[in-house]
Formats: structure tokens, C-alpha cells, sequence
């Protein structure tokens, strides 16, 4: 029988110049750095995702903050922060059968059994898939709509940017945006991130007197209640959220929730 042993320490007896010790080293250290770099992702996988979890809600908490009375409205609702729901995206309704706590949205959107393909002249957004369902977030008081933050994410410049989209009552005017996720350009897309930039939003309406979305971004100063300033340097990460918003706000993302949610009501 061969020992396995002895062809080791043949090896290892090479001289440190032999082309084959070389490669043999070469390959060994590849393979040893593969195993450690694999099973420090699988290892900090869910280290991960419960920090960027943790971040989303931070982000979440401190868009609640910049709104004016909201936090009175939440104690007097007696709620200390906003109800989680998920919607069915084909018709607009809620799905009480999804756990809200559970259900990961980024994660059906990769599984063909839970998203649908999108084609090319309706993904604005550049998705490629969406998800059948959505979380949304709700504040009630007495059975009447508050808030209603909508989880929304798209292609910029550089990087996938997700973002929180918070509708007043009406649900026609923004409360605020707060981008929650982003890799654009430091300096110029990454002021999307920005407090005044950010500031600009609360007020502007969606959509114009014929209902369509027409929410955008803006190269220059804005002029209508239906645009926001762009930044300077960073068109293509402004013409992102602007298909973004567009996209969420359409009839292939909550368009059918928001129309279903006036009619209907919660």
C-alpha cells in the first residue's frame, strides 16, 4: 500500500528551485486560502445581514424622527414603532400569510419559484427580478392611515441603491426619503446619503393631476412640485432614484397597493 506519508516528505525533500515543489506550494496555498475565505463568509454570513439589518431599522428610526409630530401621533397610538405588513405585488393585497418578520424580500427576488422575470421595457429600475411580495410599514391611529413607508431599491451609477419612501395620508405626498443603502460615487452619487439633500423631499407630490408618476430628479434647481434638486456631478445616480421611485410607484410595484389602499382604505 502507498503511503501517503512518504510521497509527502518526497516532496518536501524537493529543492526549494524544483518547478514542481513551486507549483505544488502554489497550488496547496490557493486551495487552503479558498477553504478559509469560504468559511469566513458562511461563518459571518448572518453576523452580516443581522448588522445590516440593525442599520436599516437605525435609518428607519431616525427618518421618524425628522418628521414633525410623528413621534406624538406614535404615543398617542401606543406604538413605539411602525406596523410591518406584506402586500402581494400582483394585486395590491395584503398577505396574511407571509410571517412579516421573516420574510426577506432580497432573498425572493433571487428564487425564480418567488419572483418574476421582468422585461426589459418594464424594468426601469433595472431589477431584472422582482419579488412577488413586499413588506410595507404602517402607522394607524384609530383605524386611519398616518404613514406609510414604502421599502424601495433600484440601479444607480455604481451600486444597487435602497432606500425608505414615506407617503403621507394622502398618499400622494412624500414625508421623506432616506436612502438606506448605497455605493456611488464618494463626493458626488454618494451625497444621496446627505441630510440637505434629503431635506429637499418632504412636500413634493408623486404623481400630477392625471395620475401619472411623474416624480424625478432633476438636473439644476427644481420647478415644480413634482421634482427635486439634482446634484451636481451626478446625473446618472439621480436618473437612477428617478426610476426607482418611478418604477416602486408604478403599476408593477405598490402602484396596485396604493390604488387598492384608497379605494379600500386599511
Amino acid at each position: 500500500m502507498a503511503d501517503p506519508l512518504r510521497h509527502w516528505r518526497n516532496f518536501l525533500a524537493r529543492p526549494n528551485d524544483d518547478r514542481v515543489k513551486i507549483f505544488g506550494i502554489a497550488v496547496l496555498v490557493a486551495l487552503a486560502s479558498a477553504v478559509v475565505v469560504s468559511v469566513t463568509a458562511v461563518t459571518l454570513k448572518p453576523l452580516q445581514e443581522e448588522n445590516a439589518q440593525v442599520e436599516r431599522q437605525a435609518r428607519m428610526d431616525a427618518m421618524l424622527d425628522t418628521l414633525p409630530g410623528l413621534r406624538d401621533v406614535m404615543a398617542e397610538a401606543g406604538v413605539d414603532t411602525l406596523e410591518t405588513r406584506v402586500v402581494d405585488l400582483s394585486d395590491g393585497s395584503f398577505a396574511p400569510q407571509i410571517d412579516a418578520a421573516a420574510y426577506d424580500q432580497q432573498a425572493a427576488a433571487g428564487d425564480p419559484a418567488t419572483s418574476i422575470a421582468l422585461p426589459p421595457d418594464v424594468d426601469v429600475a433595472g431589477l431584472k427580478r422582482r419579488a412577488n411580495f413586499a413588506p410595507v410599514y404602517l402607522l394607524e391611529r384609530e383605524g386611519d392611515l398616518m404613514l406609510i413607508v414604502l421599502p424601495v431599491h433600484g440601479a444607480g451609477y455604481q451600486s444597487t441603491i435602497r432606500a425608505y419612501l414615506a407617503l403621507e395620508s394622502d398618499l400622494e405626498t412624500i414625508a421623506a426619503l432616506t436612502i438606506v443603502e448605497q455605493a456611488e460615487t464618494p463626493g458626488l452619487g454618494a451625497r444621496i446619503e446627505d441630510t440637505a439633500w434629503q431635506a429637499l423631499w418632504p412636500g413634493r407630490e408623486i404623481a400630477n393631476a392625471a395620475g401619472e408618476i411623474v416624480i424625478s430628479v432633476v438636473r439644476g434647481e427644481a420647478s415644480s412640485p413634482y421634482e427635486v434638486d439634482g446634484i451636481s456631478g451626478a446625473t446618472r445616480t439621480g436618473n437612477g432614484i428617478t426610476n426607482m421611485l418611478r418604477f416602486w410607484l408604478g403599476d408593477h410595484g405598490f402602484g396596485p397597493f396604493l390604488q387598492r389602499l384608497e379605494r379600500e382604505g386599511l
